[in-house]
């Protein structure tokens, strides 16, 4: 009977968690997807990449709202199920107070378990591979990046100005500076333009102009009646290195055990990555912690989460402040959850401050579970 009852708990709360997770994530990408526009608009990327860019943000979406939809979805269902009685059949059975605490601490884990699960290895996996599109994609959208009046610096080593442009890619007055090498630049000016594409190879056509060459302050020059220019080689100034929240979790590790130094052969053996990071450098030691403690410290606050929730229990809901506590344990739960992300940005090398960070969600959870425990045992003598 007791089972029958949890886990009819459990899958209320699991429904409207899934509920609330596909809701809320559809929100925020599409919020999302409509500022990621720039990647077709200034970078000059295809919508097909934009799709699957954006796409592929939402693990990392829902790796952030998970905690605060997990608080709302156990928050609702213990009000839902004391203001409809229901509760007292828990208690009407023979389940304890603080026996329903602990079986809704274990129920947590699964949670705890599917957050380490995304914020480990699914968002830095989908973040990658969303990065990899940017890598492998040249700007095939010139005709959306050229803009009349402007100069346009979007293209990697190219500058491009155009006093004039018509809906059918004809330009007027074009005026284009590449920069070959470290010295040397080719400037290319012309009175009028195309912008000509032909399966994926983007061209600009230009009639009647001149280009001139500067090598180390040697300038040769000469006109032109018509040139082509291949625009597929030129690359995008987004930034397509990896960034480190779309690094492996291991790779992460690794980069932290070589520069603290640490000796320990099970632990060295463990992290042994010949290729480390091209940007595993001590500068960027405070950034590759909080990163680390962002993926597996972060998300121990849902236990803290559950416990909070739990403590609706204390109060029935005839007590005349009933109403008020409600709103108090939900502030509260919010204030854990901006704990939880704010502790990490204080995160660094210094070894003090991780044990503080890390000791913080464990603390949390003792001094709730003790507070619990003590109200609910003087309400069992009271009543008794």
């Amino acid at each position: 009977m007791k089972k029958l009852i949890f886990r009819k708990f459990a899958k209320d709360v699991f429904q409207f968690f899934l509920l609330l997770s596909i809701s809320f994530s559809l929100i925020v990408w599409v919020i999302q997807a409509v500022n990621y526009l720039d990647i077709v608009t200034e970078d000059g990327h295809g919508f097909k990449v934009y799709f699957l860019y954006t796409l592929l943000s939402l693990p990392k979406i829902f790796s952030k709202i998970l905690p605060f939809i997990y608080f709302v979805s156990l928050f609702y269902i213990i009000l839902k199920y004391e203001n409809e009685n229901e509760l007292i059949i828990f208690w009407t059975i023979g389940i304890k107070k603080i026996d329903f605490v602990k079986v809704l601490l274990k129920f947590s884990f699964f949670y705890l378990m599917l957050q380490l699960i995304f914020t480990t290895y699914f968002v830095p996996m989908s973040l990658d591979k969303a990065r990899s599109y940017i890598r492998s994609s040249n700007v095939d959208l010139f005709s959306s990046l050229i803009q009349e009046k402007k100069f346009i610096d979007a293209v990697k080593n190219l500058t491009i100005f155009v006093e004039k442009k018509d809906r059918n890619g004809n330009l007027k007055n074009i005026f284009l500076k590449e920069r070959i090498g470290k010295k040397e630049y080719q400037t290319i000016i012309a009175k009028e333009g195309k912008l000509i594409k032909s399966n994926s190879k983007s061209s600009l056509i230009l009639f009647d102009g001149k280009i001139i060459n500067n090598n180390d302050q040697t300038i040769n020059s000469f006109k032109f009646t018509k040139t082509e220019i291949n625009l597929s080689r030129f690359g995008t100034n987004t930034t397509t290195y990896p960034k480190i929240q779309e690094v492996k979790s291991y790779d992460i590790l690794t980069c932290i055990i070589k520069l603290k130094n640490i000796n320990n052969n099970f632990i060295s053996n463990f992290f042994k990555n010949d290729k480390l990071l091209k940007n595993c450098i001590p500068e960027n030691l405070d950034d590759t912690f909080q990163e680390i403690f962002k993926r597996f410290i972060s998300p121990l606050y849902l236990i803290t989460l559950s416990l909070i929730a739990c403590l609706i229990i204390i109060k029935s809901k005839d007590d005349y402040e009933y109403f008020k506590y409600k709103f108090i344990l939900f502030i509260l739960g919010v204030f854990a959850i901006i704990i939880s992300e704010t502790s990490i940005k204080y995160s660094s090398e210094n070894t003090f401050n991780n044990f503080y960070i890390l000791s913080l969600p464990l603390l949390l959870v003792i001094a709730i579970y003790l507070y619990l425990n003590t109200k609910l045992k003087k309400t069992n003598l009271i009543n008794q």
